[in-house]
């Protein structure tokens, strides 16, 4: 059983340089390393894959996934040439309400942080203290205080159609990104099914994987929103419970975790560490 566990490593943004309010996203430098890293000592798979072999307890050593959530642009602009680089391949988890121009709102907190000259405990406060209202009244809390937007973070459908050219994995992350439980249920099913149905129209081929936004379960989603995954046809979905997937996991979903440290060595012990604590 030690060897049929499957890491599967979360990222949201590759920067183009290291930010001060955002410590814990790698620019790019940090992320060339990290998968030259993964290339040399893990056999990274696309998501697809790794889930057959794992149900059919057939993973090679050391088996490693790699995903993205949320659909920034950066992600194609940075991200894709290292996975490429490498020869790797990822899995993207796009919120499709926000392709083409669209910015979430922890973006618009962000945003308001730089402008206003706050400190990384002055941002974490604010997003702690948003996140959890109400859908709606979220969204005009963070549009209030956001300032005019200089750039366009979310990726173009162009982009999200270069991925899939590209060979990589496109899975939904819901339409609006909303916390599942904080929605009545046929918001919440009708929310999840827009952003499949978007997806698919964009690349032309059935989206089957999912990943729960915010992903803490019993807190961001509740076992009837498992069961709206499982009904609209996802063959696999993604929690953010830390740990490592093994065959008897809940293939609707499956522990990630994210790599924070900031130098090899250390990324290296962390992904060995999680490997003993398959969830």
């Amino acid at each position: 059983m030690s060897s049929q566990r499957l890491s599967i490593l979360i990222y949201h943004r590759v920067l183009a340089r290291p930010d001060r309010l955002l410590p814990s996203l790698p620019d790019v430098r940090q992320f060339n390393r990290q998968m030259a890293l993964l290339k040399r000592c893990f056999r990274v798979l696309p998501l697809s894959v790794a889930i057959r072999l794992l149900q059919r307890r057939a993973l090679p050593a050391r088996a490693a996934c790699i995903t993205f959530d949320d659909g920034y642009a950066d992600n194609v602009e940075h991200a894709l040439p290292v996975l490429q680089r490498y020869g790797l391949h990822a899995t993207f988890f796009i919120a499709s309400a926000y392709l083409d121009g669209g910015q979430m709102w922890n973006d618009d907190i962000i945003d308001h942080a730089r402008q206003n000259g706050l400190d990384c405990a002055a941002l974490d406060q604010l997003l702690t203290r948003i996140k959890y209202l109400p859908f709606d009244e979220r969204l005009r809390a963070a549009s209030a205080m956001a300032p005019p937007r200089r750039s366009e973070l979310m990726m173009r459908t162009s982009q999200v159609e270069a991925l899939a050219t590209a060979g990589m994995e496109i899975g939904a992350h819901t339409h609006w990104h909303p916390i599942l439980s904080a929605m009545a249920g046929s918001a919440a099913l009708a929310d999840i099914a827009h952003g499949k149905a978007t997806l698919e129209d964009i690349t032309q081929r059935p989206v089957t994987l999912f990943a729960y936004p915010n992903g803490k379960p019993a807190t961001d989603y509740q076992p009837c929103h498992v069961e709206m995954v499982r009904q609209l046809g996802f063959a696999a979905a993604c929690s953010t419970v830390a740990g490592t997937a093994h065959q008897g996991s809940d293939l609707l979903q499956l522990p990630r975790f994210t790599p924070w440290e900031r130098d090899a060595p250390r990324f290296l012990l962390r992904l060995l560490a999680q490997r003993r604590h398959p969830v």
